[in-house]
């Protein structure tokens, strides 16, 4: 039976512009075309897992619109357990504005909504838990009473503070960065790269079109992109993640791991939103033996 993946952090509304040009002040530009899609990397990830056939839970806090959204009703299609959900009937629930003009210059804007009021909240009590983008105060504190720690703090790592960051890398066993927020973590902590694979089992840096590497008691994996032709790399790294930690759980080694997240991630950028065309498990295994060989057996 498959362990539950709590995944904590954003569920957010996405509202995609295509404008003729990012306005500056005082000036006004025709929308040519927007669209409305479910985002946020948490309930990306945990959308993920559960149609890949794993067991996934969201802890996130939603405003009073989100059944009259629709997006409830769509993670419990796909069977996300929304048990732990906190529910604010008064707030707007999160929401992401992004413009973006002909030449592909993006301007993004970000109404967190329900999601002020993680930092007032006392978590629950998990066993296998991934901290995606999230308050940082609410990440510390869940962090310390969870049995494993999985932690990306992407883009909002700008946000932590430098004693919630190092609290919640003393608990963690599994950090997903990109080669930028390394560095980042690095700096905000005064740790060189070396001291934080010291201090964390495993450590997986992404790299873009180049990749990712997994680091591991002093090993390190190079895992390729599985090439297809891409539309939105939007939700990429979070299909990456819900592909890398549903194999984990299920046993495979790191490098399988690494190998699953690539194929998965290879479906999340095929069309435009994060969770329009994501793979189950047995579509994802013909990906992967297509690139990779033969679909590995578990430790």
């Amino acid at each position: 039976m498959d362990r539950t993946i709590t995944v904590v952090g954003h569920a957010a509304i996405d509202l995609l512009f295509d404008v003729e040009n990012i306005a500056v002040h005082n000036e006004s530009h025709p929308i040519i075309n927007y669209d409305q899609y479910y985002g946020g990397g948490a309930a990306n990830i945990a959308i993920a897992i559960a149609i890949l056939g794993g067991k996934a839970q969201l802890i996130s806090a939603v405003g009073g619109d989100f059944a009259s959204s629709g997006y409830e009703a769509e993670l419990e299609k796909h069977g996300v357990d929304l048990s732990l959900l906190y529910r604010f009937p008064e707030e707007k629930s999160t929401r992401a504005f992004v413009f973006t003009d002909r030449d592909h210059h993006q301007s993004t804007y970000f109404h967190w909504g329900a999601s002020v009021k993680l930092k007032e909240l006392d978590p629950h009590e998990v066993d296998f838990v991934h901290l995606a983008t999230s308050d940082s105060a609410y990440n510390a504190k869940i962090a310390k009473k969870a049995g494993f720690v999985s932690f990306d703090p992407g883009q909002d790592l700008v946000t932590y503070s430098k004693e919630n960051l190092e609290s919640i890398l003393e608990n963690t066993n599994i950090l997903f960065t990109n080669k930028h927020e390394i560095q980042r973590v690095c700096d905000m902590t005064g740790k060189s790269f070396e001291d934080i694979l010291g201090m964390i089992e495993t450590v997986v840096v992404t790299y873009d079109s180049s990749g990712s590497k997994i680091y591991n008691s002093g090993k390190e994996m190079t895992i390729p992109v599985v090439q297809v032709k891409a539309l939105d790399p939007t939700g990429a790294g979070d299909a990456y993640r819900a592909g890398f930690l549903l194999a984990y759980t299920r046993n495979y080694s790191l490098e399988a791991c690494g190998n699953i997240g690539s194929t998965v991630a290879s479906f999340a950028v095929q069309n435009i939103g994060c969770q329009t065309d994501l793979p189950t498990w047995d579509v994802m295994k013909a990906r992967y033996e297509d690139n990779f060989g033969k679909f590995p057996e578990t430790n």
